[in-house]
C-alpha cells in the first residue's frame, strides 16, 4: 500500500511529531509499505527514506514559532499528490493541510489523523479560572461545528488515544477510530539506570544523593505548564530535598526561565535529541514531573514508564488513560498546590515498592509496532472500502515521482 501523509506540523527541530513520524517510515517499511510524507518547510527537497520518502516543500514560516512552516498554495501539494497516486492520504491536522487533502480531485481513501484537540490545548487553558471545560465545550460549539463538516470530507478519522477518540464522538464525530500510540520500547528499559548520571544530575540542582531526582522533558510551550510544575516541584521540596531537572527549549523560554530564577534546586538543559542519552537520563531519575493536560497519548510519559519511571501527572489528557495507580499520582489539572500534594505523595510511599511496581509496569507499555501494525491494518480496510464504490488512480512509477512537481 502506498501512503501519503501531509504532515503540517512536521519540523526536523520538532520533539513528538517528528519522532513518530521518524518511526512511521521504520514501521511502513517492515510491514512493506511506501510511506511518503509531504510536510511544509524553508525549501523544496525531498529526501529518501526507505521505499518512499520525506518531501518538504517551501512555504511560509508560522509567526510565531519558526521553527515551523504553515501549508498555503495547495498546487505544489496537489502535483505530489498526482505524481504519488496514493490508495490512501493521510491529514495530520485539523487545518490548512487537511483542506488541501479534503480539496484533492481524486477518487482516493482519505484519513485524518487527530494529534491533538486544539480546544483543550488552548481556551480550555487560558480560560479555566473563569470557566469549567465544559462550558468552554459550549463556547466554542463553532470550532465542533467545523471538526464535523471538515471530517465529513474523509473516509476515517483516526485518535491517536483512546480519551480523544471518546472526545470526538462526544462531539459527533464521526467514523472515528481510537488507535493508542506506543513507544520505541527496544530504547527505554530500567537497566539503563545510571547512578552516576543520577549523582551528577543532583549535583547540578545543588542537592546530595540521598535527595530525590524529579524529570521535566519537553519543548517549552504553554501547554506543557512548566512553570506550574517547576513551583509544584519546589513547593515540595519544602519537605524534603528535590532535585528539578527541566529538558528542553521553545517559545516559552522566557516563562521557564522566570520561574526558574531563585530556584537553586532546578537546574534546565537542552532539548536532548541522543536518544540513548534520553532513555538513561528516564531510567536514573525518581519520578517524571508532568504538566500537559491535552496530548493526544504521551509519548514522554509512556517512554518514562518505559523505562521504570513513577510518574506524577495531571486528571486530564492522555497522562490519565496512561497512569496506573501502582506507579503514579495524579492531580487535579492546572492546580500547582494538587501538583506539590501529589509529588509528596508519591515520595511518601514506600519507594522499593513503588520502584518494583514500576519496573514490572515497564514491560506492559504499548509498543509503538503494535500501533502501527493497527494503524496500517485499519487504512488496508479503510482502502478497500473506498476501492468498492471509486476507481483508484493508477500508481506512477517510482523513477517518475517528482518529475512535474
Amino acid at each position: 500500500m502506498r501512503i501519503v501523509d501531509v504532515a503540517e506540523f512536521h519540523s526536523p527541530t520538532g520533539g513528538g511529531v517528528r519522532t513518530y513520524i521518524d518511526r512511521k517510515f521504520e514501521a511502513a517499511a517492515q510491514l512493506g509499505h511506501e510511506l511518503f510524507v509531504i510536510a511544509p518547510g524553508p525549501e523544496d527537497r525531498v529526501e529518501p527514506r526507505g521505499p518512499g520518502a520525506l518531501i518538504q516543500v517551501r512555504c511560509p514560516s508560522l509567526p510565531f514559532d519558526a521553527n515551523y512552516h504553515m501549508f498555503w498554495d495547495a498546487a505544489p501539494v496537489h502535483r505530489w499528490l498526482d505524481s504519488l497516486a496514493p490508495d490512501l492520504v493521510e491529514a495530520s491536522s485539523p487545518w490548512r493541510g487537511a483542506w488541501i487533502v479534503a480539496r484533492w480531485r481524486a477518487p482516493v481513501a482519505r484519513a485524518m489523523f487527530m494529534h491533538a484537540d486544539p480546544v483543550a490545548i488552548y481556551p480550555q487553558r487560558w480560560l479555566a479560572p473563569v470557566a469549567s471545560p465544559e462550558r468552554i465545550d459550549q463556547l466554542f460549539a463553532w470550532f465542533w461545528a467545523y471538526l464535523r463538516k471538515l471530517t465529513g470530507r474523509f473516509s476515517s478519522v483516526v485518535a491517536g488515544g483512546l480519551w480523544l477518540a471518546r472526545r470526538f464522538e462526544d462531539h459527533g464525530v464521526a467514523s472515528v477510530a481510537g488507535i493508542p500510540l506506543g513507544v520505541d520500547r527496544g530504547s527505554f528499559s530500567p537497566s539503563l539506570r545510571d547512578e552516576r548520571l543520577r549523582s551528577e544530575l543532583l549535583q547540578a540542582c545543588g542537592c546530595r544523593d540521598d535527595a530525590k531526582l524529579a524529570l521535566a522533558v519537553g519543548r517549552f510551550h504553554p501547554e506543557k505548564r512548566w512553570p506550574m510544575v517547576i513551583e509544584a516541584v519546589s513547593r515540595a521540596s519544602a519537605d524534603a530535598p528535590i532535585g528539578l531537572v527541566v529538558v528542553g527549549d521553545g517559545i516559552d523560554r522566557a516563562r521557564v526561565l522566570r520561574a526558574a530564577t531563585g530556584k537553586p534546586n532546578v537546574h534546565l538543559i537542552p532539548p536532548i535529541r541522543d536518544r540513548p542519552r534520553l532513555a538513561a537520563l528516564l531510567a536514573s531519575a525518581d519520578v517524571l514531573a508532568h504538566g500537559c493536560d491535552s496530548e493526544t497519548f504521551g509519548l514522554l510519559p509512556a517512554e518514562a514508564m518505559a523505562s521504570g519511571l513513577p510518574l506524577v501527572g495531571p486528571d486530564r489528557g492522555g497522562f490519565a488513560d496512561l497512569a496506573k495507580p501502582a506507579t503514579s499520582e495524579i492531580y487535579r489539572s492546572g492546580d500547582v498546590e494538587a501538583a506539590a500534594a501529589a509529588i509528596r505523595r508519591l515520595f511518601a510511599r514506600d519507594q522499593s515498592a513503588l520502584k518494583a511496581a514500576a519496573i514490572e509496569a515497564a514491560a506492559g507499555v504499548r509498543h509503538d509496532t503494535e500501533h502501527f501494525a493497527d494503524l496500517f491494518a485499519h487504512y488496508q480496510a479503510v482502502t478497500e472500502r473506498t476501492r468498492a464504490t471509486m476507481a483508484r488512480p493508477v500508481a506512477a512509477p517510482l523513477q517518475t515521482i517528482g518529475a512535474e512537481a
